[in-house]
């Protein structure tokens, strides 16, 4: 019999056994079909990784109504690949990254796993959505920010999303939000971002570490100064990455050899 129910694909980069998984999961029972095809470890900072010499195996984890659970070798673009490649009967209605143990806002999406889920989803033309609570501990409370989750795919569901667009949808830390705002990117940055140190056996060795900088903490239309006031931030993200302001400039340079 067809199943005529919304499809949502969900994957992470913190592994196919973390809490945010698992709540989001629990979050949207009764959307959809939900298929997880999550990485079998923590993949943070992958942002759009492939394997591409290596060989990728997946496991089925967990089957009951409307779910099912896979966990993937490979890495977060991987198991979006690999679950529309092998495992879905027919394109996803929406694809979800998340929900991540920490924060994706401002240039943190360059390098995030749980946004490279996002725009994988996204480059193949489907809405997606990234969620991040602003908090690494393992059992972070995401009780605060999960009604926004179930209504913002609720609304995606029903509206969709502009082609080449998706949200990167970001909660801060606490028991309690003052509402949603949408946002822009903060401009912002990471410095001192190795630790060296000893190693016994000898030689250097370097841990990423790394210092985070807002370059415009009264920018109130931010996503980072509505994550520090209490806000939901939601932030749409498009993949074409075209400085178009630069074009005409670059027609009058000299560039013919």
């Amino acid at each position: 019999m067809k199943n005529d129910k919304p499809l949502i694909l969900i994957s992470n980069d913190d592994g196919f056994s973390s809490k945010g998984l698992g709540v989001l999961v629990e979050t949207l029972a009764g959307l959809g079909q939900i298929v997880v095809m999550a990485p079998d470890g923590p993949r943070s900072g992958a942002s759009a990784a492939i394997t591409s010499e290596l060989p990728v195996r997946y496991y089925k984890v967990k089957e009951e109504q409307d779910l099912t659970i896979y966990k993937c070798t490979g890495t977060p673009v991987d198991c979006v690949k690999l679950a529309m490649f092998e495992l879905l009967p027919r394109c996803p209605d929406l694809v979800i990254g998340g929900i991540n143990h920490g924060d994706n806002s401002a240039v943190n999406v360059h390098y995030s796993g749980t946004m490279g889920v996002v725009i994988e989803g996204c480059l193949k033309g489907i809405p997606a959505i990234g969620y991040s609570l602003c908090d690494h501990d393992a059992d972070a409370d995401f009780a605060p920010m999960l009604p926004y989750v179930r209504r913002i795919a609720e609304e995606v569901l029903n509206h969709s999303l502009p082609k080449g667009t998706c949200l990167n949808v970001n909660a801060p830390k606490g028991t309690e939000l003052k509402g949603v705002r949408i946002c822009r990117q903060t401009d912002a940055s990471w410095g001192n971002e190795w630790c060296r140190g000893q190693h016994p056996k000898g030689g250097e060795y370097f841990w990423l570490t790394g210092k985070f900088t807002n370059n415009e903490p009264e920018a109130e239309e931010s996503d980072r100064w509505a994550l520090e006031h209490g806000y939901l931030a939601i932030t749409p993200i498009q993949i074409d990455m075209t400085a178009y302001g630069l074009i005409d400039e670059l027609n009058t340079w000299n560039l013919n050899v």
